[in-house]
């Protein structure tokens, strides 16, 4: 890899403590029509427990899953951190009061979602999200995305993806979560990659002191950008080799 991104990837080596924080899906396993399918890439786990090897560096994966849905699906563990439901949740758990918030949100959508044939409702810690991708009708598709923004109530956060829109129950996002992940580590260069919408809170948190790369194409406040997961490959192996070295 060469260019820009070789350059602040690089740069960020030489600065610690450093945090190393990725989207899940789309960046490190590649999206299916079905989340529980969603593997890592065979490279990934090798690829950051040698980034987390490194001395003063920290990797964290965040994702809109929960973080038992995360854990489990990547099959990673120790040692790293874990932020799920787009920041509302943590290593550290769930406020019941949340859950229960939730509950009334699936209440109220379900009917919405079982109206409409392939559409599927995934139900987070803190969010419950309406999924269109295997609709085979893009019209019913779209309208029933419509229909369940409709049904939130202003308490809660819309967060749009590709073909799912997820309704959270709490204002909480990537980008503050990552930022107060930071900040209790006491990090000197942080490093963000994402490939979504609601990756691009983070992508705004850290615009001033951090490195952000999108993944993929696309509209984005992402300062680098790489193509593709093989492109997620090659930065992280020349941000390990540059570590190590």
């Amino acid at each position: 890899m060469t260019g820009p991104v070789t350059t602040a990837v690089r740069e960020l080596a030489g600065r610690r403590p450093l945090l190393v924080a990725s989207d899940y899906d789309g960046v490190l396993a590649r999206l299916r029509d079905a989340p529980g399918e969603a593997v890592p890439e065979p490279w990934a786990l090798d690829l950051l427990r040698r980034l987390a090897a490194a001395d003063g560096v920290t990797v964290a994966l965040v994702s809109g899953r929960g973080v038992e849905d995360l854990r489990t699906t990547s099959g990673f563990g120790e040692p790293f951190r874990f932020v799920g439901s787009h920041g509302a949740e943590t290593d550290a758990g769930l406020d019941p009061a949340v859950a229960a918030e939730r509950d009334l949100l699936v209440e109220a959508l379900g009917p919405l979602v079982e109206a409409v044939e392939g559409a599927r409702l995934e139900v987070k810690p803190a969010a419950v999200a309406v999924h269109v991708r295997t609709v085979v009708d893009r019209a019913a598709a779209t309208a029933l995305l419509e229909r369940a923004a409709a049904a939130a109530g202003p308490h809660h956060t819309a967060k749009p993806g590709k073909d799912v829109l997820e309704l959270a129950v709490t204002d909480a996002d990537k980008g503050t979560a990552v930022r107060r992940l930071a900040e209790e580590l006491g990090a000197d260069g942080v490093l963000y990659l994402g490939d979504d919408v609601t990756d691009e809170d983070a992508f705004r948190a850290l615009a001033a002191d951090g490195t952000t790369v999108k993944v993929g194409d696309g509209e984005t406040a992402a300062q680098l950008r790489v193509a593709d997961l093989d492109g997620v490959r090659d930065l992280l192996t020349d941000l390990a080799a540059a570590l190590e070295g």
